[in-house]
């Protein structure tokens, strides 16, 4: 059984809104849809997904990941993410040896006028290394590993970066917009 681990930190500025980027974290749908293609997404409870990932290939090894997510946000306004479940299709070998850890955390700082959400995700995989993988060198073999799983982080990362701060602009305008939001009812209560 081999073992593959690493991790990936993310920092990043939001914009401060007039609803701060808090109250958009305690939706946990929000930040699945930020992080993979809506159409892949099922959402099993108010805070449990299924993701359907994109076929994934390393090296001869072609096979498609889907993974149940738990997401939630703590009092502290901390968002957590943690796989649940993972079922591998395609490589049949994988399905009974492969294991899938992830956790991550994501958060908001304000300094002075400035927001900036901090994250990081830790990925850890064990699979069962099949016989034409185990004549490649164990140095490379490992490198390849880690190399392969921080892509996989990387993407999260860069659409995390791409898309979580459009839409949060975009759900700040949408709550707005509705006269009756909780958003507008308080908005006005201070500026009384």
């Amino acid at each position: 059984m081999r073992q593959f681990q690493v991790s990936q930190t993310l920092k990043m500025g939001v914009p401060n809104e007039v609803i701060p980027i808090k109250h958009y974290l305690r939706q946990p749908q929000r930040l699945v849809q930020a992080i993979t293609d809506p159409s892949r997404i099922q959402q099993l409870a108010p805070s449990h997904f299924r993701l359907q990932l994109r076929p994934l290939k390393f090296m001869m090894l072609r096979f498609e990941p889907t993974v149940d997510l738990q997401v939630w946000t703590d009092a502290e306004g901390e968002l957590h993410l943690r796989a649940l479940d993972c079922e591998i299709r395609g490589a049949q070998f994988l399905r009974e040896s492969f294991s899938l850890e992830l956790a991550g955390t994501l958060s908001p700082h304000r300094r002075g006028r400035d927001t900036e959400l901090r994250g990081k995700a830790d990925l850890k995989i064990q699979v069962e290394v099949p016989p034409p993988l185990k004549l490649i060198p164990e140095s490379v073999l490992e490198n390849s590993g880690r190399t392969f799983l921080k892509g996989i982080l990387l993407t999260i990362k860069y659409r995390l970066e791409r898309q979580l701060v459009q839409d949060y602009e975009r759900w700040v305008r949408a709550n707005l917009a509705q006269p009756n939001s909780l958003f507008n009812m308080s908005l006005e209560s201070s500026a009384s």
